[in-house]
């Protein structure tokens, strides 16, 4: 089988209908709330996470991060680069420069489209995800105080029901089936796996149409 295309990629992002929840749901925790609900006061706080892609030995690749021990919350788990917007940005141009502090991609990046807002209850974020492009693989350069590691995923692997799995967890004092993307020794869960289930979903959906 083929490796994924930019042109797939492209595809994916616009693919209307597509049912958006049933992608999340196949890697949320159960019991796992994925929109806000009507009633929740308007305190939510909007962030910005960026899904980097560019040429790999491997097809499309992209980029994961693995935070410090040092940080103040989600400490040695795997997320994209991203984070809370500041005063003033928008979705994307956070995005874009977390990427640039976080990794040191501070080149332009083309950003060809984004996936759907996802709302957090746990932190009451909710989390806007671009996709970006660059033409040649970038040399990372992680900020010591938040990135233990860079870690890269290809569309392929994404694509690859062989590396899911799922565990019974207790989360905040609560039994719950935890389903991740495993990576070796890493594992990836919550919120990130979650925007990566609607971007697998897309692109299976696209390769299933061709």
């Amino acid at each position: 089988m083929t490796s994924f295309t930019l042109t797939d990629v492209q595809r994916a992002l616009t693919l209307e209908p597509f049912d958006i929840l049933s992608a999340w749901q196949a890697m949320a925790p159960i019991d796992r709330p994925l929109q806000k609900p009507p009633e929740a006061k308007n305190t939510t706080r909007p962030a910005g996470v960026l899904v980097l892609l560019y040429p790999g030995t491997d097809g499309l690749t992209f980029a994961l991060t693995r935070r410090t021990d040092e940080v103040a919350t989600h400490k040695g788990q795997v997320s994209l680069p991203g984070g809370a917007l500041e005063l003033g940005e928008s979705p994307e141009f956070a995005a874009l420069r977390e990427a640039c502090e976080e990794i040191g991609i501070c080149d332009p990046v083309t950003v060809i489209g984004k996936l759907t807002p996802l709302y957090v209850h746990v932190s009451d974020f909710e989390i806007h995800p671009f996709v970006g492009y660059l033409s040649n693989r970038p040399s990372f350069i992680p900020q010591p105080d938040e990135v233990a590691e860079v870690i890269e995923m290809t569309l392929d692997q994404l694509a690859n029901d062989a590396i899911k799995a799922s565990e019974l967890w207790t989360l905040q004092g609560t039994p719950m089936n935890v389903p991740f993307y495993q990576l070796g020794k890493r594992i990836v869960w919550g919120a990130t796996a979650i925007i990566l289930s609607e971007f697998e979903g897309r692109l299976k959906a696209v390769r299933q149409s061709a």
